[in-house]
């Protein structure tokens, strides 16, 4: 299947501020892309001038000083998706921490938003007698999914997975935070996914945003977990991996920058380019 991504993203800005945004789509899915994947960044005066690198995760960062005044994000592209849902792996095993490969190893760790020293009783309590592996994996996302209710008014930048395990509310990216940690309690490593996950395929749930879930390491490789939609999805299109979510920030300012507008989608897209019909999309 064929799924078109966009953004259109508008900051005010004050005075001239440094700023990073991974706003392109991972470079492991480079090959599947078809069109587009550019980064357009104009201020009032024009094109602002930009210089991309590579992060410690391998995401594609993108450099720049927004002027002063109106500073607009945008782009799109096209990217061949699996004709098929997320997968599953029943029988995948976890493998001893000894066993890991280095790279890997950093995701067993605390990190900013994911505080596993604070967790590791309350995670062996609720997981520690269960067969490890896939069934492991699930059992922790299942849980989170059941003990958090989500709600946009209740987001936060400073909320941590015990915040989460406290309160029981929060957006996708909280749950993500929360089942990441529990799994690195579980030394099943696990990292954290940003990306687009449209209305593909299923009723049409509301107006379009990045989304974020996250993957664990069983049989040697990563394998797609979401706690908050806790069921197989077509569609999602990777942009970035991190420990958390501080390492995989659309947009970060070095100074005050006023979001004034946000404008997101991800939709299929027949070959001619025209978008596939959305169940109840107004």
């Amino acid at each position: 299947m064929l799924i078109r991504t966009e953004f259109d993203i508008h900051f005010q800005m004050q005075h001239p501020t440094a700023m990073v945004a991974l706003l392109n789509l991972d470079p492991s899915i480079e090959g599947n892309v078809r069109s587009g994947n550019f980064l357009s960044v104009e201020g009032e005066a024009g094109t602002v001038p930009t210089r991309q690198y590579r992060d410690s995760f391998g995401n594609r960062c993108t450099r720049f000083v927004a002027p002063a005044g109106l500073l607009k994000l945008s782009g799109n592209a096209v990217v061949e998706a699996p004709e098929s849902k997320d997968e599953i792996a029943a029988y995948a095993q976890q493998a001893p921490v000894e066993n890991l490969p280095d790279e890997v190893l950093q995701f067993l760790l605390p990190s900013r938003y994911c505080e596993v020293d604070r967790f590791v009783p309350i995670a062996q309590d609720l997981f520690g007698w269960m067969a490890p592996g896939w069934t492991r994996a699930v059992a922790i996302r299942d849980w989170v999914h059941e003990k958090v209710r989500f709600d946009y008014k209740q987001a936060r930048p400073t909320k941590t997975a015990m915040d989460v395990f406290t309160e029981r509310v929060g957006v996708c990216r909280d749950y993500q935070h929360l089942a990441v940690t529990l799994s690195r309690c579980q030394n099943i490593p696990a990292r954290y996914v940003t990306g687009y996950l449209g209305d593909i395929r299923i009723p049409y749930s509301g107006a379009g945003d990045f989304s974020a879930w996250y993957q664990v390491w069983l049989d040697g490789r990563w394998w797609t977990m979401d706690a908050r939609h806790n069921e197989p999805r077509y569609g999602r299109v990777l942009m970035a991996t991190g420990r958390d979510a501080a390492d995989v920030a659309i947009t970060t300012s070095f100074g005050n920058a006023d979001l004034v507008k946000f404008f997101v989608e991800s939709n299929e897209i027949d070959a001619d380019g025209t978008p596939v019909p959305v169940e109840n999309k107004p």
